[in-house]
């Protein structure tokens, strides 16, 4: 695989990050948006382990490294700008921190938030 021919097809944005959307693979529920900068994106690549970057760290963030919530890369594609990535991944228990499936656990509805999911897994079971 040519990652450079590869990277060179994404547009990163000034700080050199892109936006990642992870998608559970079969069912297509969307799971978590995220960064990549060009190392997250070929360590994804190489390894199989989806891995992000954390603007808040300003690191290499390896998705389940502390909460053993893993993502196995399945498929990446690139959309037609190159500025957004949709990672096709095979989820290991929850994608969010708060312990919900997915991220996208809440909808405007009635005039405000409602929650939508119910939490899967208690956090502090996941970070301790």
């Amino acid at each position: 695989m040519d990652t450079s021919a590869i990277l060179a097809e994404i547009s990163f944005d000034a700080n050199g990050l892109v936006a990642a959307i992870a998608q559970q693979h079969d069912t297509g529920e969307v799971l978590m948006m995220a960064w990549m900068n060009a190392e997250a994106v070929s360590e994804t690549l190489a390894t199989g382990q989806v891995t992000y970057f954390s603007r808040s760290r300003q690191k290499l963030w390896r998705k389940g490294e502390t909460s053993g919530q893993r993502q196995k890369l399945v498929a990446l594609r690139i959309d037609c700008d190159g500025d957004t990535l949709l990672l096709q991944v095979h989820q290991d228990g929850v994608a969010c921190h708060t312990g919900h499936r997915d991220c996208f656990f809440r909808e405007v509805a009635g005039g405000g938030l409602t929650e939508i999911a119910p939490v899967l897994v208690d956090p502090k079971t996941l970070y301790g």
